[in-house]
């Protein structure tokens, strides 16, 4: 916090010497540490301060010799130019790629109001709801173009790729605009304006499915997968570790086709509450194996009130697309294949220090068919086996499943905390033992 608010007011000191210093001095007096903050929020392009709290490097990959995971693809790093092995020393730049062709989608200026409001604009507010477009737009790419699909170099685009920015567009002809989430989410908080935690953000892209469900005709599927959020309500608000019935899976999938299959792609959208301020290290492991299931579709989260969509990992460091440049809003018809696309691609690769997420975030997965599934559901008991007692979820065949693990008593026993961490938990836990949080609305 000491490096932010320095960071914070070199720049403020930087914008000072340009204004009148005397008024800027009496508005200091009299306004203090907070006055001053604001004034830096003014004078600064957001972009610049979310880069103070994220604390990213912006230089691209580390120097480290270890293998990346993205989303579910593992990538050879060999820092040695004198090797012969060409296809191992391509690692890095296959990542690059790979990391370059994955939608980002940002807050974006100047599109149509929202509902009844006058916000035209979701700048300092809609990261929560951006990243969390991220992680199904790359559902989508993965179930109608592949896991190894990248970004032609050249136009045409495919229609398939098009169609996908179209469904995420600014307005709410767009299915999966920001518009439409947030009428869709009202029932879990969401208002225009406000940050929203990833909960009651699953629960909004449940919620919206299952509306252009019933709205649109069976053969005209926007997402034409089944989606299961693994949380029951009160997981949800205490931060229980939830458990993935496999009934429950099977039962959406049939609900979703009206009864036409019995099995179907799902997206699978875990809400996770892994500590109070930060994550308790005890999750690190198993938080940094999900990026190596081939079903991996990373995770929404990111620091207090400043989400983003984490797609991969190496070593302590956790890469990831950031929502927080701002970019005029662009209006992608689903027939342009010559569509200029530059917005949604980026080839700058940010990274931050895996432990230092916020511990309220939610974790994406999509399983193609039945065998996917299972597959899945293998590889998430054999997690949950090794988690030494701390298993991010589990899996369960039936619903009468044993009560889940509370991560807040995984927190208590855990020996990276001092003794006035575990008072700290005692204390900020209600009656019903309800967590409460810094930074994010948890529904």
């Amino acid at each position: 916090m000491i490096n932010l608010v320095a960071s914070a007011f070199s720049i403020f000191e930087s914008h000072a010497e340009s204004s009148n210093c005397e008024k800027k001095g009496i508005y200091l007096r009299r306004n203090g540490w907070t006055a001053a903050l604001k004034k830096v929020l003014a004078a600064v392009s957001m972009r610049r301060f979310h880069e103070c709290i994220l604390r990213s490097s912006r230089t691209g990959i580390s120097s480290s010799s270890s293998d990346i995971w993205l989303l579910g693809v593992c990538y050879k790093v060999v820092q040695d130019d004198s090797t012969e092995d060409s296809a191992t020393n391509n690692g890095l730049a296959e990542f690059e790629q790979d990391f370059s062709s994955r939608i980002l989608i940002t807050y974006r200026k100047g599109f149509n109001a929202i509902g009844d409001s006058n916000y035209t604009s979701d700048v300092n507010w809609g990261c929560m709801l951006r990243s969390s477009q991220m992680l199904v737009a790359q559902a989508l790419l993965f179930h109608r173009l592949g896991r190894s699909w990248r970004k032609p170099l050249h136009k045409p685009f495919e229609q398939e790729y098009i169609e996908i920015l179209h469904l995420f567009g600014d307005s709410e002809a767009s299915s999966f605009s920001i518009h439409n989430l947030l009428q869709a989410g009202k029932a879990y908080g969401l208002t225009i304006g406000s940050w929203v935690g990833p909960y009651a953000m699953c629960r909004t892209w449940e919620t919206l499915v299952r509306f252009k469900r019933e709205e649109d005709d069976y053969e005209d599927q926007l997402l034409p997968m089944a989606v299961y959020v693994v949380s029951g309500d009160e997981d949800g608000e205490r931060g229980g570790a939830p458990v993935l019935c496999i009934e429950d899976a099977s039962r959406h999938c049939f609900e979703f086709s009206r009864g036409r299959a019995d099995w179907m792609p799902i997206l699978l959208l875990v809400p996770l509450v892994l500590g109070l301020e930060k994550v308790n290290p005890r999750y690190i492991p198993s938080l940094r194996a999900t990026f190596a299931f081939p079903q991996s579709l990373g995770i929404m989260g990111g620091r207090p009130g400043a989400s983003t969509y984490i797609v991969g990992v190496q070593d302590e460091k956790a890469y990831y697309l950031d929502p927080h440049e701002v970019k005029p809003v662009i209006d992608i018809n689903r027939d342009d294949l010559e569509a200029d696309t530059t917005s949604y691609h980026c080839n700058v690769i940010p990274h931050m220090p895996l432990d230092l997420i916020d511990p309220s975030l939610a974790i994406g997965f999509y399983c193609r068919d039945k065998d996917d599934f299972d597959d899945f559901c293998f590889r998430a008991s054999k997690l949950a086996e090794e988690s030494k007692g701390a298993p991010l979820f589990t899996v369960s065949q039936i619903q009468n499943s044993p009560k889940p693990v509370s991560h807040n008593n995984v927190l208590c026993n855990s020996s990276g905390f001092r003794e006035d961490d575990l008072f700290d938990v005692l204390a900020m836990n209600d009656e019903e033992g309800n967590a409460h949080e810094d930074g994010w609305q948890l529904l």
